[in-house]
């Protein structure tokens, strides 16, 4: 087994436990051990940068903090989690002044070194595609994908250092290797409005319903994220476009683990997807 210190992150421990559940039962499947840190924190996310940038590196710097006691690098499946950590991470590993002055806030000061990945590069640098292919029992036949990356799971590059920032594939091989067909897909990490849905709610149904729409005109009948605001949006908010835009999309919306869980044999019920606002079930029940 290879470990990894857990930063679940508040989305996958409250709004989208389905996420967190999924992506779980895959990794202690696909050899991968998720211990998840004691007494995490929220890393911030967009709230706390957005008013006080000294907070915003002291909460993520906390976590990474925890997770050098478990001596592990740290993994988060949510992209704004995993920026805000790998963020923090970076920075203090190459300036002194921006580490000592986030250490002043803290109980125990951050002395740097702990690598932090996301779920999705997690899985396509750790999984060796024949083990994954060989460990398959029922194929994602008749699915046709449209792996949706969003903005913040491979930017900004030199943040993420993973995948390519304009055209990421790691989401694709994975889902490939699981049986699905993969559509040609050229809003792949366009926005979907994030949390604008809270207050700017037109600004959401116009951005993700342009996704919802490409990801139908390409062939797709289902979509693969790896964000809970990604599913958010895409799921819970799709009924919502549909009476703004005049225009029925019904597409499932799945996060990727949730698929690999169910090529991996895991049944419909194992992966939650039963709890989708878009009947998820369909293809796959």
């Amino acid at each position: 087994m290879t470990d990894f210190a857990y930063f679940p992150g508040c989305a996958l421990k409250g709004t989208t436990p389905e996420y967190d559940h999924s992506a779980q039962i895959d990794s202690r499947a696909l050899g991968i051990e998720l211990k998840e840190i004691p007494d995490w924190n929220c890393c911030g996310a967009a709230p706390a940068h957005s008013v006080n940038s000294l907070l915003a590196a002291a909460l993520p710097a906390r976590n990474l903090v925890l997770a050098g006691k478990m001596g592990l690098d740290v993994v988060a499946p949510c992209p704004a989690c995993f920026g805000r950590l790998k963020y923090v991470s970076k920075r203090c590993q190459a300036e002194t002044q921006f580490r000592d002055l986030v250490n002043q806030t803290l109980d125990e000061p951050y002395t740097g070194g702990i690598g932090v990945k996301s779920l999705l590069q997690v899985f396509s640098e750790t999984v060796d595609p024949q083990n994954l292919s060989s460990l398959v029992k029922h194929p994602l036949a008749g699915m046709k994908i449209a792996p949706y990356y969003g903005c913040l799971t491979v930017r900004p590059a030199e943040i993420t250092e993973f995948d390519d920032a304009e055209n990421p594939t790691s989401m694709d091989k994975l889902l490939r290797i699981c049986g699905a067909e993969i559509v040609d897909f050229p809003f792949k990490t366009e926005c979907c409005g994030a949390a604008y849905a809270l207050t700017r709610r037109e600004v959401v149904i116009r951005l993700s319903g342009t996704i919802l729409d490409l990801a139908i005109a390409q062939g797709a009948n289902a979509i693969a994220v790896a964000c809970p605001l990604c599913h958010q949006n895409l799921d819970l908010r799709q009924g919502q476009i549909e009476v703004t835009r005049r225009q029925k999309f019904d597409i499932p919306i799945y996060y990727f683990t949730q698929l690999i869980g169910l090529a991996l044999g895991f049944s419909v019920k194992d992966m939650v997807i039963d709890r989708h606002a878009v009947d998820a079930t369909k293809l796959v029940g």
